[in-house]
């Protein structure tokens, strides 16, 4: 997923952008309420986990802004805070869920799951031909063989899927699948599809990754 961290504490911050990373997720951090309203307007993203005390306001502010331009990306409220009124406050506020800080990151990683989950109508099974990939048991199978992917070639692969038969270019992985400010002239995207194709199509007699030469990749179940 691509997750926007508003948090201005540094170690916190650090903390999610390391261990979110981790889990094959690409992490934008910012420290303010001004820096993510610019943030959301110019990129897409698929969670925001959002502090409530930043330096120039409450995060909820986002949060019920995006709700009124009918935005509805799930998101997770960071605080200090414990009082019932103010958890009440944050859910009547459009926040999906609200999480109190220190939190055991295990839990952030279910509570993300869960409001993903709850706001996603499709079936989380991703299938292409005799390829499966399950995104919450984090799990990849062809022709009933087990695949055992990294977390950023688990990345790249499930958004080739959610993107089947559609032809994206390396900018376009780059900005999905790694970091929005990672360099441009990198060959990171050709490296990871090389590794992907060691892996789903090597063996089997059908290649699902295929090159669109001049423009990107594209995985789609071609006919022989």
């Amino acid at each position: 997923m691509r997750i926007l961290v508003v948090e201005d504490e540094r170690k916190i911050a650090g903390f999610l952008s390391k261990g979110l990373g981790e889990e094959g997720h690409v992490v934008q951090v910012v420290g303010d309420l001004a820096t993510a309203r610019t943030s959301v307007g110019i990129a897409d993203f698929d969670l925001l986990l959002v502090d409530r005390m930043l330096p120039d306001g409450d995060g909820l502010a986002l949060v019920r802004e995006l709700r009124r331009q009918g935005n509805h990306t799930p998101a997770i409220c960071l605080t200090a805070r414990d009082r019932v009124e103010e958890r009440v406050e944050g859910l009547h506020g459009g926040a999906d869920d609200y999480i109190v800080k220190p939190f055991a990151f295990d839990e952030l990683l279910a509570r993300m799951a869960a409001v993903t989950r709850r706001g996603s109508s499709a079936s989380p099974i991703l299938r292409v031909g005799d390829l499966t990939l399950d995104p919450d048991a984090h799990r990849v199978e062809r022709a009933d063989s087990s695949l055992q992917l990294t977390a950023q070639e688990f990345s790249l692969l499930r958004y080739l899927m959610e993107n089947v038969g559609r032809v994206l270019s390396r900018t376009r992985l780059l900005e999905h699948v790694w970091d929005l400010h990672h360099d441009p002239g990198t060959n990171v995207v050709d490296v990871y599809i090389g590794y992907l194709r060691a892996k789903v199509d090597k063996g089997f007699e059908r290649p699902l990754i295929h090159t669109v030469r001049g423009v990107g990749y594209v995985l789609e179940d071609r006919p022989r």
